[in-house]
């Protein structure tokens, strides 16, 4: 099991096989030492989480359904890797997008579910720049949708 596994491992998480695109797109692109990873939508084991931020969700839900998106993109990572994720470099960035309405401001804080566990589970590795944007709507009625930047060696 690698070091970042590891360390997953003991935060409960196990890294699913990285989910297949749902539409004419591929779901990383991998250009020098970057891995350019496509929006990972908010979704477990139960399927897709659904929602409008600030109508039927609070920004604990979200940040909630913003953790999966976090670990869809490092097995989309992991499998950028050829499933050696302990390649990884750092998180460059996130951008999360919220399904919420006009007047809900907590975007942050949902995103929050994200970033806090990228450095929960890889440290100083895990610290990135960020993009916290509201949407009317997102694929599938999911809450939130996140992409990510990630630097590897």
């Amino acid at each position: 099991m690698s070091v970042i596994e590891s360390k997953l491992a003991e935060l409960g998480v196990t890294l699913p096989d990285a989910p297949a695109p749902a539409a004419n797109y591929v779901p990383y692109v991998i250009a020098g030492d970057m891995v350019y990873v496509s929006g990972q939508i908010s979704a477990n084991a139960d399927g897709m989480i659904t929602g409008k931020l600030g109508a039927d969700m609070d920004a604990a839900a979200g940040a909630a359904a913003a953790q999966t998106c976090a670990i869809s993109l490092l097995a989309q990572l992991k499998s950028a890797c050829g499933g050696d994720i302990d390649r990884l470099v750092r998180v460059v960035k996130l951008v999360g997008f919220v399904n919420s309405t006009a007047d809900f401001g907590d975007q942050p804080k949902v995103i929050n579910g994200a970033s806090d566990f990228m450095v929960a589970a890889l440290g100083d590795k895990g610290r990135h720049a960020r993009s916290a944007v509201s949407a009317a709507s997102l694929p599938f009625g999911v809450a939130v949708e996140i992409e990510a930047v990630f630097q590897i060696k």
